[in-house]
């Protein structure tokens, strides 16, 4: 496992200044988190990318990639409705094959559960990885913004069949994916998968615990014993959808080419939002009100220190995690590849729920700092 470079004191206090002041507790988490929880969040493909253990009562886990899921269990173990939490700790990544980057490196940040203005949560949490960022003394920095609900909202101003809409929603954090529904591909890709799979068929009208029930007799009968992490309900669910998917059409030449007329754009903040409202179909209130949401949202991070002229508003910009659901961010230097940015984070409400927390009015937003990327004299 290779290490990440160690960074001088100071550095590190100057980086880690801004979130002193952040009225946050300080908090841990632990370093094993369990496999299935991580990959039905964050998805399949982030599998590569961790490290695998075998954890308490031999089931499987992983050393925590960050922090966001851990501190978020933690936080609702406890019962807790609403806090701020400042952490500070090593995370664990399996780097890509013929990368040099560590694999096991330092993380700070801030995860915030709070009731109240998201937006003005969400430009507290951006200016406050800006300022640790900036402290770190590098003087190439800029700011990628991006939101997974504003193209949830623009392809609901397009009026299309409702199952059409939730499957390009799926497929926004999935490039490939999102490239066949636009090229027209995926219908016909998905009927010969429905084709083959005749148990995704057989499970598509049951409910979703009958439908676990049945998939683990058939795994039974088969003498099949399943690996990876992933639970039975997890599976028939994705068949369920594999299966109800096939049915739900596509997108006609003029809906495609909005579509792609959305995801092209990247601009300053201000011009970009003013693009993507001049491309609203004709359901276009929700998308009104996420453009305003987001004016009022650069408005609170320019009064708190970020310089906007540094910022690019990028319609298809999306994370690997697939946990975040709204608002996200990463601030970027100039000498690194977009692949290592020093600071990220952004808006994810629904992590609660998809953690067994049923009720609950708080947000959830926070962002994390990996300070050897933030110091200047530092290069990983």
């Amino acid at each position: 496992m290779r290490l990440e470079r160690s960074i001088p004191a100071e550095a590190l206090d100057a980086i880690r200044a801004p979130l002193l002041a952040a009225g946050a507790a300080p908090t841990d988490a632990p370093v094993l988190q369990p496999l299935g929880l991580l990959l039905d969040l964050a998805g399949e493909a982030m599998r590569s990318r961790l490290f695998v253990v075998s954890g308490d009562g031999g089931e499987e886990a992983a050393l925590r990639p960050d922090f966001t899921v851990a501190v978020a269990r933690q936080h609702f173990a406890g019962g807790e409705s609403a806090g701020r939490y400042r952490y500070e700790g090593k995370a664990f990544r399996v780097a890509p094959r013929g990368s040099d980057r560590a694999e096991e490196f330092l993380q700070i940040g801030v995860e915030a559960f709070e009731a109240g203005d998201p937006v003005a949560a969400d430009a507290e949490m951006a200016a406050l990885a800006w300022a640790a960022s900036v402290a770190g003394g590098r003087g190439d920095l800029s700011l990628v913004l991006g939101d997974v609900s504003l193209f949830a909202a623009f392809v609901d101003s397009l009026d299309l069949a409702p199952p059409l809409a939730a499957r390009l929603k799926r497929a926004f954090a999935k490039p490939r994916q999102l490239k066949a529904e636009l090229d027209g591909s995926s219908e016909r890709g998905l009927a010969a998968d429905e084709e083959k799979s005749r148990i995704a068929a057989l499970l598509a009208g049951l409910p979703e615990a009958e439908a676990s029930a049945v998939l683990q007799e058939l795994w039974s009968l088969a003498g099949i014993e399943p690996v990876g992490g992933r639970r039975p309900a997890e599976i028939a669910r994705r068949l369920v959808e594999k299966a109800e998917t096939a049915k739900a059409g596509r997108l006609d030449a003029e809906q495609a080419a909005k579509v792609r007329a959305f995801l092209a754009v990247s601009d300053r903040p201000e011009a970009a939002l003013d693009i993507i409202a001049s491309l609203a179909g004709p359901n276009d209130g929700a998308l009104k009100a996420a453009v305003a949401g987001w004016r009022s949202r650069l408005s609170g991070m320019a009064a708190r220190g970020v310089p906007l002229e540094r910022a690019t508003l990028a319609a298809a910009f999306g994370r690997a995690f697939g946990y975040y659901d709204g608002y996200l961010f990463e601030v970027r230097s100039a000498a690194l590849s977009d692949e290592r940015p020093i600071a990220a984070g952004g808006r994810y409400d629904g992590l609660p729920g998809k953690l067994g927390v049923s009720t609950t009015n708080t947000g959830a937003v926070g962002f994390m700092v990996r300070p050897a990327r933030a110091y200047a004299g530092g290069g990983e």
